[in-house]
């Protein structure tokens, strides 16, 4: 070692900053903190720290590190509760600290019994034998005019299901099956769909793919490279029906109201959408998702912070597993809709639907605690 005396002073900087943040810890006062819980927080979280309701959080057992950053952002209006807000407004940060000593020692809430994990795909696959008479079983079509929806992007199948819901587009019979249909299950059967691979198609009777090809240029910015969409508002038109195909794109000039696709379609000749057509038709299509492990990889992604040992010191996250499920829904729905103040779990959450939400919400809350 070259440097002997800053080798010594550096390690006596780190005992003593480790004998600080002991020394924090050990100031925090259980019973302090205890006899606050029963003043101010005892009627939502209960004195053994289990939520009275749903869409309480249960706060026995939490990390301690966690509970005091989740105090400072109701404190800093970063959260929405005012309750909380107003509480955390008057509370020192010594009694905040006091408060979370108290509610981390107590033994983590057992795992409600009545829990089930939701998935989506195993919804959606259940919710979609209503469409398989006229889309097929996997979603690919078999009748002229009927689009496929196998391989189809999730968020555009949700979007035009409510355009034919509310009119925007012109009903046709199926659509009355899906107008009692929840949000859930609408996004469900999207993700399944969504998840099937889409057939190989011959050419149409009509139309020149090769004409087509060149005509198709200015359609891939929005869907894709040879139709197959990476946008999921934007349907993929790759292994398309069709004569669904071209009795959709000159909706546009009369029935649809799109102002993207009215601009598009305005200087395309029949014969030129026919073309257009004819090339998507052949080209080879992908599904946009995979359902079936959707959540498997998305709570594995969850894990690298939300682990179920310890709390990672470097991050102020908390322990999930065993959480009220209603609560976990509301805070991912939070994140995602920009409410709370997170630009990580802001970026997680932002593309999922409830439905997703729901299944990971419900994962968690499955979980045993510890």
């Amino acid at each position: 070692m070259k440097h002997p005396a800053l080798a010594l002073a550096v390690l006596s900087l780190v005992a003593l900053t480790g004998c600080s943040d002991q020394g924090r810890q050990a100031a925090a006062d259980v019973s302090a903190g205890k006899a606050l819980a029963e003043r101010e927080c005892k009627g939502c979280h209960g004195l053994d720290g289990r939520g009275a309701a749903a869409g309480i959080p249960h706060l026995a057992g939490q990390h301690e590190r966690y509970l005091v950053a989740a105090l400072n952002e109701y404190r800093d209006k970063k959260r929405t509760h005012a309750a909380l807000r107003d509480i955390a407004a008057h509370m020192s940060e010594a009694e905040a600290r006091n408060v979370a000593a108290y509610y981390a020692s107590l033994p983590p809430i057992a795992t409600a019994s009545d829990v089930e994990v939701f998935s989506p795909y195993e919804n959606g696959r259940t919710r979609a034998a209503a469409c398989a008479t006229c889309h097929g079983e996997d979603g690919n079509s078999r009748t002229p005019g009927i689009p496929n929806l196998a391989g189809q992007q999730p968020l555009y199948f949700v979007i035009a299901t409510q355009e034919y819901l509310t009119g925007v587009r012109e009903a046709a019979p199926m659509h009355g099956l899906v107008r009692d249909m929840s949000k859930l299950d609408l996004e469900s059967v999207a993700l399944f769909f969504a998840s099937q691979t889409p057939a190989q198609r011959p050419a149409p009777s009509f139309g020149n793919p090769a004409a087509g090809e060149p005509l198709s240029a200015p359609c891939g910015g929005c869907h894709g490279s040879h139709g197959v969409s990476t946008d999921a508002a934007t349907p993929s038109l790759a292994s398309q029906d069709p004569q669904y195909l071209v009795e959709s794109t000159k909706a546009y000039r009369k029935t649809r109201r799109n102002a993207v696709m009215q601009r598009a379609v305005a200087g395309l000749s029949d014969k030129d959408i026919e073309n257009i057509a004819a090339f998507y038709v052949v080209q080879k299509s992908r599904p946009a998702e995979q359902g079936q492990t959707l959540v498997q990889e998305l709570t594995e992604k969850c894990n690298r912070c939300h682990r179920a040992d310890v709390a990672n010191p470097a991050l102020n996250v908390p322990n999930i597993r065993g959480q009220d499920k209603d609560y976990l829904i509301m805070a991912l729905r939070g994140y995602r809709d920009d409410r709370r103040a997170s630009s990580v779990m802001h970026k997680m959450s932002l593309p999922y639907g409830d439905s997703v939400i729901e299944s990971i919400a419900s994962f968690y809350a499955s979980r045993p605690a510890r």
